[in-house]
């Protein structure tokens, strides 16, 4: 949660980046790009460590990675600044994503199953949620409104890598670390049909998170008509938020059933989104965030618990490395193209091609999601109805 506050702590800043230091949305969508670019290269690269080194030491170098980019943001004026921070926060966020969400999937009990896949997939965006709030107010309220959040950020990052410091080893060190670094993503072959739908699903609903990120503190300005920087957090809270409350409610039903009503929950609220922004009314805005961000939250977890059906410890960090690959190049490439078209296209309009976005994924997780299943005759199947499967072995990359 810690890693994950750090990476939004600048959302609530973007605004007075642009007002103060004359960055534009081109400029803020390529922050959000450098972050994603960096967490990308450390899950192709790094994702593996963690099976060599241990989880302990590849958890506490994430954290550091993390306190250099703070330290580094802390003296933000141009725009190389903010993308060299953002570059070496994403690469620290990325050996974060699969070294400490393995690290939570070994250590959780095997009662409820769904667990570990909400806290693992669930407790990234409460730390988005809680890094975007705090962020507001204390640059909205706070002494040092540029500089006080990343302050606390290191102080809390400090704090979890002692705690880490102590706390037991679950992977056993192994050699093969400098091969590890050969860029690999790989999930069982035993999962592989679930990856589609699951790619359509973490695609989809992180183009969102991204367009969050990098274009919403102008859309909030100049469509909705206000500036305050713990607005714009409680506005990236309510996207991130109701996804940790929907996760949960996801784990009552099948992983396909929870898709299907995951994604067209989310559908809904990018619908209520686009009329709350053309309706120029905050409130709208407000509920229909929180209701996609709902339904984001149940097809995630839901994702992600058929993706982890019957992983062994080292097939974990693979697999998340998988899964947060897919996650940021969802959120890397639409910023990438939606920051480029805002020299063009009214905020708008931008907005709508993300509904389009949703509308397109929902169709296809709505006909094509399966569950996964698992029997003892050796036989495989991947249905939505209630048959049985049993894994196959080996690893498609």
């Amino acid at each position: 949660m810690i890693s994950f506050a750090t990476a939004a702590a600048p959302i609530p800043l973007f605004n007075i980046y642009r007002t103060e230091d004359g960055l534009s949305n081109a400029g803020i969508s390529m922050a959000v790009v450098a972050y994603t670019v960096g967490t990308i290269a450390a899950l192709l690269v790094l994702g593996r460590l963690s099976n060599h080194l241990g989880r302990r030491l590849t958890a506490i170098t994430s954290l550091s990675l993390l306190l250099l980019g703070c330290l580094l943001l802390l003296n933000v004026h141009d725009i190389d600044t903010l993308l060299a921070g953002r570059l070496l926060v994403g690469v620290g966020t990325g050996l974060a994503g699969s070294s400490l969400t393995s690290y939570i999937v070994d250590a959780a009990p095997s009662r409820p199953e769904w667990l570990a896949s909400v806290v693992s997939s669930q407790g990234p965006m409460l730390g988005v949620a809680v890094g975007a709030i705090a962020s507001g107010a204390l640059v909205q309220f706070g002494p040092w409104p540029r500089h006080l959040i990343y302050l606390v950020c290191v102080c809390f990052l400090l704090l979890s890598a002692a705690l880490i410091t102590i706390s037991p080893e679950t992977a056993t060190p192994t050699p093969g670390a400098w091969r590890s670094l050969l860029p690999k993503v790989s999930v069982p072959a035993r999962v592989r049909y679930f990856l589609p739908v699951a790619a359509a699903v973490f695609l989809t609903t992180w183009a969102s998170g991204g367009f969050y990120q990098a274009l919403m503190p102008a859309l909030v300005e100049d469509q909705l008509h206000t500036r305050s920087p713990l607005i714009l957090g409680l506005v990236f809270a309510a996207y991130m938020t109701p996804s940790v409350l929907g996760a949960p409610i996801g784990g009552r039903f099948t992983s396909a059933v929870a898709q299907r009503a995951g994604m067209i929950t989310f559908l809904a609220g990018m619908i209520g989104i686009s009329t709350a922004i053309a309706a120029g009314t905050l409130l709208l805005f407000i509920i229909a965030t929180m209701v996609a961000g709902t339904g984001q939250g149940i097809a995630i977890s839901a994702a992600t618990r058929g993706l982890l059906q019957g992983s062994t410890m080292a097939e974990r960090a693979p697999i998340f490395s998988a899964i947060y690959l897919l996650c940021y190049s969802g959120a890397a490439f639409p910023s990438l193209i939606s920051g480029q078209l805002s020299n063009v296209f009214s905020l708008q309009k931008i907005a709508l091609g993300y509904g389009g976005l949703a509308v397109v994924a929902t169709l296809f997780t709505v006909l094509c999601a399966r569950n996964p299943h698992a029997d003892t005759t050796g036989n495989r199947t991947c249905d939505s109805s209630n048959s049985t499967s049993s894994p196959i072995q080996g690893t498609v990359s």
